[in-house]
């Protein structure tokens, strides 16, 4: 049983998916630099722009994570799983994640930072999880 509430395991969990979205996002920007695209510049300013809105995001959680003495570092990994330690508010946990899982939750926070972000202007990415 977990003693982290619920919102806080959503910020931790945050501050594993975001920086794992700004990877993939500077893989893509230089896929489109070296890529033979007639006009380049619409593109590198859409991954340029959506990275600065996940830096300001992930800004956000690490701020709130240092004020409410809370930490995340990645132990181990394997095929299958990720194991992550939680320190919350000197409390320590383990926890797995299985890989597809994170690959999926980038996904989904890829798909929401490009473009599902200007749909729904008043949706909150942290309170997806």
């Amino acid at each position: 049983m977990t003693r982290i509430p619920e919102d806080d395991r959503n910020i931790l969990e945050l501050a594993i998916y975001l920086p794992m979205v700004l990877t993939i996002l500077n893989r893509d920007m230089q896929v489109v630099t070296s890529s033979p695209f007639k006009l380049k510049r619409p593109y590198l300013e859409l991954i340029e722009e959506t990275m600065k809105a996940i830096q300001a995001e992930l800004a956000r959680v690490r701020r709130y994570m240092r004020n409410n003495k809370m930490k995340v570092e990645k132990i181990q990994t394997d095929d299958a799983f990720t194991m992550y330690m939680f320190l919350y508010k000197g409390y320590e946990e383990h926890h797995n994640y299985f890989n597809p899982r994170l690959r999926n939750r980038v996904e989904e926070l890829l798909r929401h930072y490009l473009f599902q972000r200007f749909l729904s202007p008043g949706k909150d990415s942290t309170k997806e999880a």
